[in-house]
Parts: C-alpha cells; structure tokens; sequence
C-alpha cells in the first residue's frame, strides 16, 4: 500500500517537472542549452553534456532541500 502511494507521489512530481521545463520553455529559459554546455557534432554521432544546467538544478534543489529543512 505505501508503496502505490509513493509511486503515484512520484508520478505527480514528474508531471509538475515537466510543466515547470515546459513553462521555461516558453519563456525563453533555454533549460539544457546553457552557455557552457557541451555539445559535439562528429560526423555520424553527437555527444552532448549539458553540465552548466545539472550545475544550476543542483544548487536549487538543495536551496530548496535547505529551505525545507530549516522549516521543519
């Protein structure tokens, strides 16, 4: 039973994640394409790295982790 509900927890969260990329999107905020981000385009493959923007979801992730915690 706790299992269910985790997993549909789970569920919202990721479908709130994906409106908020969506919403930055349409703003403009070119999430995944930062400046510094790398990208190589070879011949037949590409490897891309986005490591600016899992810089930036990780600060803010633990603002709000740190803010959560200072709550409780």
């Amino acid at each position: 039973m706790n299992l269910g509900r985790l997993l549909i927890f789970a569920g919202f969260v990721l479908v709130g994640l994906g409106l908020v990329v969506l919403l930055l999107n349409r703003m403009n905020f070119p999430l995944g394409r930062l400046p510094g981000d790398i990208a190589w385009r070879g011949k037949h493959t590409t490897v891309y790295f986005p490591w600016v923007t899992c810089l930036v979801l990780s600060i803010l992730a633990s603002l709000v982790l740190w803010l959560l915690s200072r709550r409780s």
